[in-house]
């Protein structure tokens, strides 16, 4: 089977991350995995191509002018047509609609994996919109939490085409990572509290810096890691100098040594506002970290309150600070959750199992546009 996946990719994020793991265990099954990443004029960010490439996998980039650009819509057809692709996995709403205009008349199924829309102004609520109308032709859409699937439904989507598919991460990078020798990730080898994350709104860093600022008065010797970029890395910035928290958190950008990272933490958090179940998630548990996280989206399906982490209220500082303040008190604690989710996540959050599911999608949308 070939698949084509189409994103518009703003660097390496959760969906990033799902379409290398997807990809690495498709091209190991026998099948051939092909992606197309669009080389936007306003944001031409190739990351993800670039590590397929380094990785083996088929990729090509795919330029794009302005909100609607038809020569991108003929690239993608011809690349479909070339290539001979049995399935197009489209991943965001530009993705979404590109796919839908390029190939609407061929017969070539359109799947699509659909994370979550923030509604955060007028013109990505309108996108948000568009998006879930073009999905109403789509043969099979996964929904990445049941807010989603409840969106999908209220949109016209038909129930019987929308499924759940539990992320997935390749293990082996996480069984025994070596820690950072990084000082901005791991400071004097002094308790870590680290975070993994786009800086924008929906993420919550906001509320973890507030939590921080209560925490470092009671344990002066913690310090607070959080990799990751984004729209809000000024933001972010500011606010930890007028809680004059610059000794004490670091904003380390994005990093190329995940696994090393997150080897260096002694607690992790999760603190999004809106989620649907964050890769980061499942790699840190698999690393075996104890987590404190909200309880959004799908992430309580694997954050198990007192069992595989602690599990807190949205935008709630002060319960954050207490459950982190938990954590530093109590090593053994810390130990206890951190084995447990790591043996939750070897054992049902597999890319393995998850390219299992994504195959049978396949074969069930392939097997609907030849009925029709």
């Amino acid at each position: 089977m070939k698949v084509l996946h189409l994103i518009s990719s703003g660097g390496m994020y959760g969906a990033e991350a799902v379409i290398l793991n997807l990809s690495r265990a498709l091209e190991q099954d026998s099948h051939r995995s092909i992606l197309a990443v669009f080389a936007n004029s306003t944001n031409p960010n190739l990351q993800l191509h670039e590590a397929a490439q380094q990785q083996g996998i088929e990729s090509h980039p795919i330029a794009c002018k302005g909100q609607l650009d038809r020569s991108a819509i003929r690239a993608i057809h011809h690349l479909a047509t070339q290539i001979g692709a049995d399935v197009i996995h489209a991943h965001g709403f530009k993705a979404d609609i590109y796919a839908f205009l390029a190939l609407r008349k061929r017969r070539i199924p359109l799947v699509s994996t659909c994370h979550t829309w923030y509604d955060t102004s007028f013109l990505v609520s309108f996108y948000g919109k568009l998006d879930r109308a073009v999905l109403r032709s789509y043969a099979r859409v996964v929904a990445v939490s049941e807010e989603v699937r409840q969106r999908l439904l209220k949109a016209g989507v038909h129930d019987s085409n929308i499924l759940k598919i539990r992320n997935g991460i390749d293990l082996h990078p996480f069984a025994r990572p070596i820690p950072s020798p990084d000082t901005a990730i791991q400071p004097n080898r002094e308790l870590v509290v680290g975070l993994v994350g786009r800086l924008a709104w929906e993420k919550g860093i906001d509320i973890l810096l507030a939590a921080a600022a209560k925490v470092i008065p009671q344990f002066p010797t913690v310090r607070f890691v959080i990799a990751g970029e984004g729209p809000d890395h000024e933001a972010l910035q500011q606010t930890i100098h007028s809680l004059n928290l610059s000794n004490q958190v670091t904003l380390a950008g994005r990093r190329n040594d995940m696994p090393a990272v997150y080897a260096s933490f002694d607690i992790m958090v999760s603190s999004s506002r809106q989620e649907g179940l964050p890769i980061a998630i499942l790699e840190g548990m698999a690393t075996g970290l104890p987590l404190v996280a909200t309880a959004v989206g799908e992430v309580p399906t694997v954050v198990i309150n007192n069992t595989t982490g602690l599990l807190i209220p949205a935008e709630n500082p002060d319960r954050l600070a207490a459950a982190i303040l938990e954590l530093l008190r109590d090593p053994a604690k810390r130990a206890c959750l951190g084995t447990a989710a790591r043996q939750l996540i070897a054992t049902d959050y597999s890319a393995e199992r998850m390219t299992t599911e994504y195959l049978h999608i396949y074969e069930q949308a392939i097997q609907q546009v030849r009925n029709k």
